[in-house]
């Protein structure tokens, strides 16, 4: 558990403001701290008696994680599920239906999204605080839409900074460390993270502080070669390095897309062009710059008005649809807000600019291309076979010399002209020809909110119990078409925007003395494309005692298109992905084909022409029926309905603290993708329309967002326990279980659920064994499950993971030594497919206050 609710021993701490140092001591062997969360009801409150389920990780327990920052703490918190697409980028989720881009849970630092514009989802911690300056993290687990709007279905975290007024001085940290060891793919590489941050209050009304990062390192490899079309050839008997049609889950240029059917000899074959491994294409340096600056001003007691401008720049691996190089990613915002004991009100923007990003699929894809295209490499395939099985050759020999010599030519990589390749194809923004991410997208958000009851109506708080709060906010994407991933189908030329407009209104009622809390929110949100969505919360927090309390709550969630997902136009080796709003898909749906159709439909041809000798033509027009034209509609909001009951209470002397959730969901319109083909002819004639759908050249392929038909019901529970074992030894544990329940008119198109039934973790942690030494252990495990995604579908095993730390202050210098390590024992292991194999990471950070 990373709730820190009870301060066990002596505990001292320093607190230097304009050059006066205060020491104060607690002596209480045990006692519990008054935390205080503020995410959960946008009001402070106590943690224990917070109307939904939320897990704090505060500065202290931060210090003492066994993990190198606080983005890799987030991992053992109960309930959560880490993805790692890169050593720089790590992605959270609750409650399932994981994604390397997760939409459905939204990432916030001092109540400020920093989602990137165009996917509708942070990357990774490129806006987040360093560590130096984070204060305290809260975690929502589940729905939060009807406080927060639009993308909170699965949960919610919400970073908060130290603010300049309380925490000031000067505070230096560098981490060095290492990985890759017993890596065959390269040797062992250094890591290097060096931050900084200066707060100075110059006197009780202005303050101002800065923050910089800088981070290298050597990413993690995504070496899985795992065929995705181990059967491509089953008709023939050709599997494993005979299948002619193999897709690597880490290979690219060798996808279905890069397949085609090729009769030789009388026979129907499924061949892919050869591709290269993400290893061969990709660079794996990793460099991550970020920093902030703040400036605040008191006017008055209990006002603040601050402005932050944050900014990062990354150089790393990132994942969706395809795997991407970020290369000067930029993405940076600038944020005003204000808060006096009623009214809070924020301004931000945020803007965005891919630099020279690429998408490692098309490269490979098109290096291939540029030594032969593929009608010249397919047929110099088909005429080397046929020659070789004339000559007496066997078939798998045939098909090798076959594709040895349709390769011959070919750019190999780690040479000079290879290097070039990936420069000049990085360079161009379509993914037909070239491999660049070029998209420049902005967020503007304007948000403001009352406790009406603070002071205009006082007296229902004062005699009834009764806080009202209310709030707005307006919101605005706006993308420059690049005419490779976006466009602008209402007007040609200008920047394409798309907006919405919501509020809400909040009652928290005290009864029975104040051991009864009733709170009621409602939500209202009106999208430009999409009709008025309302979202209540209702939740009951019953304390019988300060230290246990009971809730019950059921709201409703939901989250309108992201812009990629509403407006995407991207041209990808033969595949266009498009929006799902009309403007971009009409006529697509209504006339294409399930791709799933095509593939059975081409599949029973191949059988019938190699097992019972018709010919490809009459295959054809014998096999028309299993062709089934799209029924899908235009995308809509996606929304969850969730009932939760939990429990929060203190034991044993307050010795034990316990924290345990039940929730079951209900998910509607998945927003997912359906993947068709669009016969290019004009006959609507069944067996014209069949025979462009079994000609590759004849038809287009699509991947259409839209919503699944499909109802999903899921469940799950988790528990957390905290326990002082002996003096000021700590043993903590949490488990957490995440299950699909049922599915109503399963049509195979919802998104995947890609969460494991159990993770466990298990820390014993000790924060000061002797006066300056402290340690902290941790052990996690999470359950094989199945993933499923448009990339590569199949089981990630189970695994677990070691990690350790050691601490040592040396108050004198103000100096604080960490040596630690994660995935201790070195097992490679990946958490999602496609994604990198990560091992172990050792590290020592040295922290300098002045």
């Amino acid at each position: 558990m990373t709730n820190t609710l009870l301060l066990i021993g002596i505990l001292s701490f320093n607190l230097k403001a304009q050059n006066k140092v205060q020491q104060i001591v607690y002596k209480d062997s045990v006692r519990q701290l008054s935390e205080v969360v503020v995410t959960a009801s946008r009001t402070p409150e106590n943690v224990l008696k917070s109307p939904i389920s939320i897990a704090l990780l505060d500065n202290r327990a931060i210090q003492n994680s066994a993990t190198p920052s606080f983005y890799d703490a987030l991992e053992n918190i109960k309930g959560v599920q880490l993805l790692t697409p890169s050593l720089g980028f790590k992605v959270y989720n609750t409650r399932g239906f994981a994604n390397p881009t997760n939409v459905r849970f939204v990432q916030l630092v001092d109540g400020v999204d920093n989602q990137a514009p165009h996917i509708g989802s942070p990357i990774a911690s490129a806006l987040a605080p360093t560590d130096l300056d984070v204060n305290q993290v809260e975690i929502l687990h589940g729905a939060a839409s009807a406080l927060y709007g639009m993308n909170a279905l699965n949960g919610l975290v919400n970073i908060f900074s130290k603010n300049p007024f309380e925490h000031q001085g000067l505070s230096f940290q560098q981490k060095t460390g290492a990985n890759h060891f017993n890596d065959n793919n390269t040797s062992v590489h250094l890591f290097s993270e060096s931050s900084i941050r200066w707060a100075k209050a110059f006197n009780s009304t202005f303050a101002t502080k800065i923050n910089f990062e800088y981070l290298t390192g050597y990413d993690w490899i995504s070496d899985n070669n795992t065929d995705l079309n181990p059967n491509g050839n089953a008709s023939l008997n050709l599997f494993g390095t005979d299948n002619p049609a193999y897709d690597g889950i880490n290979a690219y240029g060798n996808e279905s897309s890069n397949r085609r059917n090729l009769t030789l000899g009388g026979k129907r074959y499924s061949v892919a062009r050869t591709g290269y491994l993400e290893k061969e294409i990709a660079d794996f340096s990793l460099r991550n710059i970020k920093g902030d600056v703040g400036l605040f001003l008191r006017p008055k007691k209990d006002w603040e008005v601050s402005y932050t401008y944050r900014f990062g720049i990354l150089d790393n691996l990132y994942q969706r649809t395809n795997r991407f190089r970020l290369s000067d990613y930029r993405i940076d915002q600038h944020s005003i807000s204000f808060k006096s004991p009623s009214i809070q009100a924020k301004a931000y923007l945020t803007h965005e600019n891919t630099g020279q990003s690429y998408n490692i699929r098309s490269m490979a894809e098109n290096i291939e291309r540029t030594f032969k295209t593929d009608d010249a490499w397919f047929t110099d395939f088909t005429n080397q076979f046929n020659a070789n099985t004339k000559a007496g050759m066997s078939v798998t020999d045939a098909l090798q010399s076959a594709r040895n010599l349709a390769d011959k030519g070919r750019p190999q990589p780690h040479t000079a002209e290879f290097d070039a390749l990936i420069k000049k194809l990085g360079d161009i923004n379509n993914w037909d020809i070239g491999a660049a991410l070029r998209v420049q997208s902005w967020l503007y958000h304007v948000e403001a909110q009352a406790d009406l009851t603070q002071q205009l109506f006082r007296t229902l708080r004062e005699k009834y119990g009764l806080s009202i709060l209310t709030g707005f906010d307006y919101r605005m994407f706006e993308v420059l078409p690049d005419g490779n991933y976006f466009i602008n189908p209402v007007e040609a030329g200008k920047n394409l925007t798309y907006n919405k407009v919501g509020g809400f209104v909040q009652l928290t009622k005290l009864l029975l003395n104040d051991k009864l809390k009733l709170n009621a929110s409602m939500r209202a949100d009106k999208n430009q494309y999409f009709d008025l969505r309302w979202n209540p919360r209702l939740a009951i927090v019953y304390s019988p005692t300060d230290d246990q309390n009971i809730r019950i709550s059921y709201q409703n969630a939901y989250r309108f298109p992201s812009l990629f997902e509403a407006f995407s136009n991207v041209n990808s080796g033969g595949v266009k992905r498009v929006g799902g709003l009309p403007i971009m898909s009409q006529g697509i749906f209504e006339n294409s084909y399930f791709k799933t159709s095509i593939d059975a439909f081409q599949a029973a041809i191949t059988n019938d022409v190699n097992k019972n000798g018709l010919s490809t033509a009459q295959a054809v027009v014998k096999n028309k029926g299993l062709l089934k034209k799209n029924d899908y509609g235009y995308i809509q909001p996606e929304s969850v309905n969730s009932f939760e009951i939990g429990y929060k209470g203190l034991w044993f002397d307050k010795r034990l603290y316990v924290d345990v959730d039940f929730y079951y969901n209900q998910y509607q319109n998945f927003m997912a993708q359906v993947e068709t083909n669009l016969p290019l002819t004009q006959s609507a004639n069944a067996d014209s329309i069949a025979f462009a759908l079994n000609d590759r050249t004849k038809n287009q392929r699509y991947r259409l967002w839209t919503n699944s038909k499909t109802t999903v019901f899921n469940y799950g529970g988790s528990i957390g326990l905290r326990y002082r074992v002996y003096k000021d030894f700590m043993l903590s544990t949490n488990a957490s279980y995440a299950q699909l329940d049922r599915k109503i008119t399963d049509d195979g198109l919802e998104e995947a659920f890609n969460t494991p039934r159990w993770i466990l973790n298990f820390s014993l942690s000790n924060r000061k064994i002797t006066e300056h030494l402290g340690f902290n252990v941790n052990w996690k495990w999470q359950e094989s499950f199945l993933w499923q995604s448009s990339l590569a579908t199949g089981n990630v095993p189970a695994y677990s993971t070691f990690d350790g730390q050691i601490t040592y202050t040396l108050p004198a210098q103000n100096l604080t030594l960490k040596l630690g390590g994660t995935n201790l024992l070195n097992k490679y292991y990946y958490n999602f497919l496609a994604g990198p194999s990560v091992g172990g990471f050792y590290y020592l950070s040295a922290t300098l206050n002045l």
